[in-house]
C-alpha cells in the first residue's frame, strides 16, 4: 500500500516482537498472552483497532497514544449475522440440514420471529441496527434494555438494565449486543437464565465474558433454553469444551463482523493484508480516517 509520507510494515501481532511505529492497525490478538505486544511497540501513538470492542487493550495502550476503533463499518454487518442466528435457531435449521445429510423428508414445526416478544440488551451502534432489522420480520414486542430508560426515535421503548428482569419470564427470544465491563461481566448468570421462559433463545452478539458459560450449559443440557452464540467465555473456545456438543446450541466463531464489506470500508482497496503497522515520516501526515471513529485518550 502506498501512502505519501508513510512506510507501510506488515507485523503479525500474534507472531512475534513489534518493530518501532508510529501507528499500529490491529485486531484482537486470538492469544491474549499476545496483547501486551502492544505496549512494546517503541514511538507508539495511535492505535486503530479493526472493531468496535476496545476493551482488550486499555491496559496495555502507553500513555500518550490515542486509540480509535472501526465505528461505522461493523454495527451493520453483526446486526446482520444476528439475525442469522436467530432465524436459524427458530426455524432449526440445524435440524434440516441434519436430515438433508441424512437424505430425509421429516416435517419440521418451529418457532417463528414473528409474533414473537423480543428484549434486546444493548441500544447502541449494534443494538439499534438489530432492532431496525428485527421490525421487517413483525415480531409482537421489541423492548431494548439500556443504563437509562428512554424511546428510540423509531418509537422502541427502552427500559433500564435494573429492570431487564422483568421482561425474562415473557420474552421468546433474548439478544446481548452489551460491550464487555465491569458492569456487564457475567450479568447472564444462573438467576438471569432460570428467569428466561422455557424454550427461549439466547443470542449473544456482544462479548462472552457477558455470560456465564457453567450457567448457560446447565440451562442448555436440560433442554430447557436455546442459544446462539457469535462469542463464547473462553475464546477462542477450545477443542473438547462442552458448549461445542450442548444440546441446542448453534456457534459461529466470533465471525459476525467478518464481512467483504468491512474490508472494503476500512482497508484501501489496494492494500494487502489486515494487520499492519504505519511508520509515518511526521505524524501530522498521517492520511484521514476515512469513516468517523470514536476516540478515547489513554490513562
Amino acid at each position: 500500500m502506498q501512502i505519501p509520507g508513510v512506510e507501510t510494515v506488515l507485523w503479525n501481532i500474534n507472531d512475534g516482537e513489534p518493530p518501532a511505529a508510529d501507528v499500529l492497525v490491529t485486531e484482537r490478538p486470538l492469544d491474549p498472552a499476545h496483547r501486551s505486544r502492544v505496549s512494546r511497540i517503541p514511538g507508539l501513538k495511535h492505535v486503530h483497532l479493526l472493531s468496535l470492542g476496545y476493551e482488550w487493550v486499555l491496559e496495555h495502550l502507553p500513555s500518550e497514544a490515542v486509540l480509535s476503533n472501526s465505528r461505522g463499518a461493523v454495527e451493520d454487518s453483526t446486526a446482520e449475522h444476528c439475525l442469522a442466528l436467530v432465524l436459524a435457531a427458530l426455524r432449526e435449521l440445524p435440524a434440516a440440514m441434519a436430515s438433508q445429510k441424512e437424505q430425509e423428508w421429516p416435517r419440521l414445526w418451529t418457532s417463528s420471529l414473528f409474533g414473537s416478544n423480543v428484549v434486546v440488551l444493548g441500544v447502541g451502534g449494534v443494538g439499534t441496527a438489530t432492532i431496525e432489522r428485527l421490525k421487517a420480520f413483525k415480531p409482537a414486542r421489541i423492548t431494548g434494555v439500556a443504563s437509562s430508560p428512554r424511546i428510540l426515535d423509531d418509537g422502541t421503548d427502552v427500559v433500564a438494565l435494573r429492570d431487564a428482569a422483568e421482561l425474562l419470564p415473557e420474552a421468546d427470544v433474548v439478544i446481548c449486543t452489551l460491550p464487555h465491563t465491569p458492569q456487564t461481566q457475567g450479568l447472564i448468570d444462573a438467576g438471569f437464565l432460570r428467569r428466561m421462559r422455557d424454550g427461549a433463545l439466547l443470542v449473544n452478539v456482544g462479548r462472552g465474558p457477558i455470560v456465564n458459560t457453567a450457567d448457560l450449559l446447565d440451562e442448555l443440557r436440560s433442554g430447557r433454553l436455546r442459544a446462539a452464540l457469535d462469542v463464547t467465555d473462553p475464546e477462542p473456545l477450545p477443542t473438547g469444551h462442552p458448549l461445542w456438543t450442548a444440546p441446542n446450541c448453534i456457534i459461529t466463531p466470533h465471525m459476525a463482523g467478518d464481512t467483504s464489506e468491512f474490508m472494503r470500508l476500512v482497508i484501501p482497496r489496494n492494500s494487502c493484508g489486515w494487520c499492519r503497522i504505519w511508520r509515518l515520516s511526521k505524524f501530522s501526515g498521517y492520511p484521514p480516517v476515512r469513516h468517523r471513529t470514536t476516540l478515547f485518550t489513554a490513562t
